[in-house]
C-alpha cells in the first residue's frame, strides 16, 4: 500500500493529477496521523475532520483536477487567517468565536490550486511572541518536544515538521515565519513587501508582516509561494556566482550567539564557496537603536491588534506588551525610523548580493506555559534567541530561513538568507544548491 504521509506536496499534487491518488485517501491518511500524534505536539487548535474530507471530496470531482498545482494536497493554517465556516481565535480568549464568512485571500488562493485545510493551527496570543502557548494549549517542536516549537507560526510549523501536512500556511512580523521554521527544520521565506497578499491583524503591524510558506524542501516552498503570489516563478536553474556576505554578529547588541549557530552559518558558507560563489566575511552596519526600534515597532503593532478586545480576557503579557506599544504608534505609523534603516542598509546590498547569518542565537526556550510569566521575562527569551529575524521585518526585503547543521540535542539547525527588494528567486535559488549539497531529514522521527 502507497503512503502518502511524508511526501512532499510537489509529490501528492502529481499523484492526485496523474490519477495515482485521490485527494480523499491523502487527506483521510494525514487526518490519521494528527489524530494519533497531535496530543503529543500542540500543532492544531482545530481539527477539520468532516469538513477536510468533503472539500478532498469536491476537489476530486473538479473537472479541471490535472491543471492543478496543489491538487489534493492537505495544508495547515495559521490561526490568524481566516477559513470561511471557522473561528479565527488568533490564540486568544478575548476574540470572537464566530464562524469567518470568507477565506482570506490567501486560503483562497491554496484552495483554488486544489489544497485542502486540513486545520487551524496554534498561535500565542495575537501572534506576539516567539514561543507558541497560551489558552489554546503548547506547540512543541517534534525534534524535541522538551522546547516549543517557535512562534508565531509554532503551531503551523510543528504540523509540518511531525508530517501532519506537507505545507502549512503562516505569516511573519518580526521571525514568527523564520523562528519556529529554523527550530522544526523546515524551509521558508519570507516574502518581500507586495509579492504576497497580506491583510493580517488591523494593517500588517504597520506593513511588516508577510504571508509565506513553511516547507520539507526548497522546491515544495517555491511552489507554495507561487501559489500565494499567484505567479509563475521562474524553475530553479544553475545561476552565476553570488557576492555573499557572512556575517555571525547578533543585529541586537548585547545578545551572544551559541556556537551551534555559528558553525551552521561557517558550514553554509563553505558549501557556497565550493559552490563557486564569492563568499566574505562582513557585518552589515547595523545602528546601535536596532533593539530599541524593533521593541517600539513590536509592541505597537500589538497595541493596535488588542484594540476593539476586551483587556480582561488577554494574558498579563499581551497587556503590558499593548499598553507600552501604545506609546509608539503614531511614531511607527510615520515609518521615519524604518526608512532611515533601509538607507542605512542600502549600501550594504550594493556591494553584496546576500546576506547570510545564522537564523537563531540559541535553541528554542522550553516548552512551558509563558503567557502565564511576566512580560519582561517573555522578551528577554524572544531576544536572546531570535535578533538575526526582526531587521528585514523593518527594512520589508526578503529572508529565508534553511536547515544547516545539528544541535547537541540532534535537533536541526538552520540559517538565514536575507537579499534586496525582488531577490525572492536569488534565495530560494540560493537555498535549493545549499539543499542539493547538505540535505536534511525533512520530518521528525516520530512513531
Amino acid at each position: 500500500m502507497i503512503t502518502w504521509v511524508g511526501r512532499t506536496a510537489t509529490e501528492i499534487a502529481a499523484a492526485v493529477r496523474e490519477k495515482r491518488a485521490t485527494p480523499r485517501e491523502v487527506v483521510a491518511e494525514h487526518l490519521d496521523r494528527i489524530e494519533r500524534l497531535d496530543g503529543r505536539i500542540g500543532a492544531f487548535r482545530k481539527v477539520r475532520k468532516e469538513a477536510a474530507l468533503a472539500e478532498a471530496d469536491a476537489v476530486g470531482a473538479r473537472g479541471d483536477l490535472a491543471e492543478l498545482p496543489l491538487a489534493g494536497v492537505p495544508v495547515a493554517v495559521k490561526d490568524n487567517l481566516a477559513v470561511c465556516g471557522e473561528s479565527l481565535r488568533n490564540g486568544s480568549a478575548a476574540t470572537s468565536e464566530a464562524p469567518a464568512a470568507d477565506d482570506h485571500v490567501t486560503v483562497a488562493r491554496l484552495r483554488a490550486a486544489g489544497a485542502v485545510v486540513v486545520g487551524l493551527t496554534n498561535v500565542p496570543e495575537l501572534c506576539v511572541f516567539g514561543t507558541t502557548d497560551g489558552v489554546h494549549g503548547i506547540a512543541r517542536n517534534p525534534w524535541d518536544t522538551s522546547r516549543s516549537a517557535g512562534g508565531s507560526s509554532g503551531g503551523s510549523a510543528a504540523a509540518v515538521a511531525a508530517g501532519l501536512a506537507p505545507i502549512a500556511l503562516g505569516n511573519d512580523g518580526m521571525g514568527s515565519l523564520r523562528i519556529p521554521a529554523a527550530n522544526c527544520g523546515l524551509v521558508t521565506i519570507k516574502p518581500g513587501r507586495g509579492v504576497v497578499p497580506a491583510g493580517i491583524g488591523e494593517g500588517d503591524w504597520f506593513g511588516m508582516s508577510e504571508n509565506g510558506p513553511l516547507a520539507t524542501t526548497v522546491e515544495d516552498a517555491r511552489l507554495m509561494l507561487a501559489v500565494l503570489a499567484d505567479a509563475e516563478l521562474p524553475p530553479v536553474s544553475a545561476q552565476g556566482a553570488r557576492r555573499i556576505a557572512v556575517s555571525l554578529r547578533s543585529p541586537i547588541a548585547g545578545v551572544a550567539v551559541s556556537a551551534p549557530y555559528r558553525a551552521a552559518a561557517r558550514e553554509a558558507a563553505g558549501v557556497l564557496m565550493k559552490a563557486g560563489h564569492q563568499v566574505r566575511r562582513a557585518d552589515p552596519p547595523y545602528p546601535v537603536s536596532l533593539g530599541l526600534t524593533s521593541l517600539a515597532h513590536w509592541t505597537a503593532g500589538t497595541s493596535v491588534d488588542a484594540q476593539g478586545l476586551d483587556p480582561r480576557s488577554l494574558t498579563r503579557r499581551t497587556r503590558v506588551h499593548a499598553a507600552i506599544g501604545r506609546h509608539f504608534v503614531g511614531q511607527a505609523e510615520k515609518g521615519e525610523a524604518r526608512q532611515e534603516l533601509r538607507r542605512t542598509l542600502a549600501p550594504f546590498f550594493d556591494e553584496y548580493d546576500v546576506l547570510l547569518t545564522p537564523a537563531l542565537a540559541r535553541r528554542s526556550p522550553q516548552a512551558a506555559p509563558w503567557h502565564e510569566r511576566g512580560w519582561l521575562r517573555n522578551i528577554l527569551a524572544n531576544t536572546n534567541y531570535s535578533p538575526f529575524t526582526p531587521p528585514w521585518n523593518l527594512t520589508g526585503w526578503p529572508a529565508l530561513t534553511i536547515p544547516c547543521g545539528t544541535l547537541p540535542s540532534d535537533a536541526p539547525c538552520a540559517v538565514q538568507l536575507v537579499g534586496r527588494p525582488g531577490a525572492e528567486t536569488d534565495l530560494l535559488e540560493l537555498a535549493a544548491q545549499l539543499e542539493g549539497l547538505r540535505p536534511w531529514q525533512r520530518t521528525a522521527p516520530l512513531n
